[in-house]
């Protein structure tokens, strides 16, 4: 099969060994793949010896039909149409845990849709409402508001009760998309003043639950805007890991700080995650009322222009490969 290769440069396309299922996976021809952030720090990892290693190959979520079940594989069969996230999705075949293949939500539904939602729907329904405690009539705040899974995060909010929704972006391009996406509010968080701009937004109480996919310098001013007794995920750290941070600010507003990530969550707790936004967004997604936008397509032999894209930070939306 085809597939993207890790190299000590990068990655190339090349032919790669078909994977072969365990008992508790599906195979799946894959015939659109979506790109993430992270795939960046996987393919530098590659090129540096860190991540991922030679041979690898990357891709974290993808669609396409099942070809082959494993022998424990139970409600799937050859043939769905499902969307995934794992690893190794830059190929024309990719292996997934059978928790992670679900139903594409609608017959209607493109591959190239549905490769857009498999992380954003999971990371964001768990950031927001497991990790979160999302309560009806909540004002939420997410930081970094214009990238796929952060549009995800504001359409999630308003859908499970959140009465006011806060996005933030530093581009005024992007930030005049955001009320199409669930924002009642959209603040440049480049801004110093932002953190009382969005205390505003709530009555001056503060904001009751902060997705944060920033970190870095947003770790202060995050608690500034938060309420007493708010909440903050950390679900990124794109602005930086470390930061000074204002603990007395932290413990004055007694705020749940509360941290995320997928890397350190076993096979079973992350099919429950699966299981829990599927169960509360399927009907969404089927009616389309939870959608992403796709910024661009591309053919599987231009995925290095896909990432050039990535990297240029120009996008708004989801960028895709098609195979």
């Amino acid at each position: 099969m085809k597939a993207a290769v890790l190299t000590n440069e990068g990655f190339h396309i090349a032919e790669a060994p078909k994977p072969v299922p365990t008992a508790d996976q599906v195979l799946v021809r894959v015939r659109a793949a979506g790109l993430n952030r992270a795939d960046l720090g996987v393919i530098a990892g590659g090129m540096h010896g860190s991540q991922g290693g030679a041979g690898t190959v990357p891709g974290l979520e993808w669609a396409g039909e099942i070809a082959e079940l494993g022998a424990n594989v139970k409600g799937l069969k050859v043939g769905d149409r499902v969307m995934c996230s794992g690893s190794g999705g830059y190929a024309e075949y990719a292996v997934a845990d059978f928790g992670r293949a679900m139903a594409i939500p609608s017959d209607s539904m493109s591959f190239e849709q549905a490769t857009t939602l498999p992380i954003a729907v999971t990371t964001m329904h768990n950031a927001l409402v497991t990790a979160g405690e999302l309560r009806q009539g909540e004002t939420v705040l997410i930081q970094g508001a214009s990238s796929g899974v952060g549009l995800m995060a504001m359409q999630i909010a308003k859908l499970m009760g959140a009465k006011t929704v806060i996005g933030t972006s530093s581009n005024a391009e992007r930030r005049a998309q955001l009320k199409q996406f669930g924002a009642d509010f959209a603040i440049d968080n480049s801004d110093p003043q932002w953190p009382k701009l969005a205390t505003e937004a709530n009555g001056g109480k503060g904001v009751d639950l902060i997705i944060d996919q920033l970190s870095g310098k947003f770790g202060t001013p995050n608690i500034e805007a938060c309420a007493i007794l708010g909440r903050i995920v950390n679900v990124g750290r794109l602005a930086g890991r470390f930061a000074e941070f204002d603990f007395d600010l932290h413990a004055l507003k007694r705020i749940k700080y509360t941290g995320v990530t997928f890397r350190t969550r076993s096979v079973d707790e992350v099919r429950e995650i699966t299981r829990l936004a599927m169960a509360d967004l399927a009907g969404h997604l089927k009616s389309g009322k939870l959608a992403l936008p796709i910024d661009s397509s591309y053919s599987f032999d231009k995925l290095a222009d896909a990432f050039a894209r990535m990297r240029a930070n120009q996008h708004f939306g989801k960028i895709v490969v098609t195979m």
